[in-house]
């Protein structure tokens, strides 16, 4: 899944892990929520040039924090960082009456995303 690109890696002596950088974690979880509700409701699509453009986002908000390629790559590969992230996002779709196998609670949670014009909801898109 797209969303989780990045995970746990040491950075610089000076930086936390990856999986501590607020702005980048959040960003992936949004992402994967996306993708679980583009997938899961047929009349939700992804907006996938923005979704990318934001992915590339993340990814250059790391490198200007002071952490190399191989960090972020690193971190893209942690299957154990991915999974924990799939989870803050599995709970998070829960917490706001996603059913695994229910395609109208994605869809509901999908319109209430991009209604409020959350980061979700930006990489949504109605049919």
């Amino acid at each position: 899944m797209a969303i989780f690109l990045l995970s746990g890696s040491p950075a610089l002596a000076s930086n936390p892990p990856l999986s501590e950088v607020r702005p980048v974690r959040d960003g992936l979880i949004a992402v994967g929520v996306a993708d679980e509700i583009r997938k899961n409701c047929p009349t939700i699509s992804a907006r996938l040039f923005r979704a990318l453009r934001y992915l590339h986002g993340l990814e250059n908000h790391a490198k200007k924090l002071g952490y190399s390629q191989d960090e972020i790559d690193a971190y893209v590969d942690d299957k154990a960082e991915e999974k924990r992230l799939r989870a803050i996002g599995a709970d998070y779709m829960r917490a706001r009456g996603v059913v695994e196998d229910d395609a109208k609670s994605y869809c509901a949670l999908g319109r209430a995303e991009i209604e409020k014009s959350s980061q979700i909801g930006a990489l949504l898109r109605a049919k």
